[in-house]
């Protein structure tokens, strides 16, 4: 019987060092693109995960984001879809922590998408 794929399954054949948190967070650096939309303006922005898990992403960026803001994030995904086919994770949530290059995000909604013609583009 083969085993769904989801979040949780892929990351935990990562390696891990001991965590206190649960779920447990996995160290893993891979190119983020951001969109957050206000009734005024929207803020697109790049960065670089620093560890993520199937609750919340740790991720590096050069733009100040605000604490308490909604947003969804586009996620290169290591592994491929048969093997020649590019993944992205598409991850929407809020922010619960921004520290100047730092973001923490706690993921309300992911799903897996193919990487098309649009690229890492949310």
């Amino acid at each position: 019987m083969a085993i769904p794929f989801s979040f949780t399954n892929a990351v935990q054949s990562l390696p891990v060092e001991k965590e206190r948190r649960a779920p447990g967070r996995f160290p893993i650096e891979r190119e983020v693109r951001y969109r957050i939309v206000s009734k005024r303006h929207e803020l697109v922005g790049t960065g670089y995960t620093i560890n993520m898990s199937s609750k919340g992403i740790l991720f590096r960026t050069d733009k100040t984001l605000l604490a308490g803001k909604r947003l969804e994030m586009a996620i290169s995904w290591p592994a491929q879809l048969d093997n020649k086919c590019p993944l992205k994770l598409i991850a929407r949530g809020k922010i619960v922590r921004a520290e100047p290059g730092l973001v923490a995000v706690s993921i309300e909604q992911y799903e897996f998408r193919t990487v098309g013609a649009n690229g890492l583009k949310v």
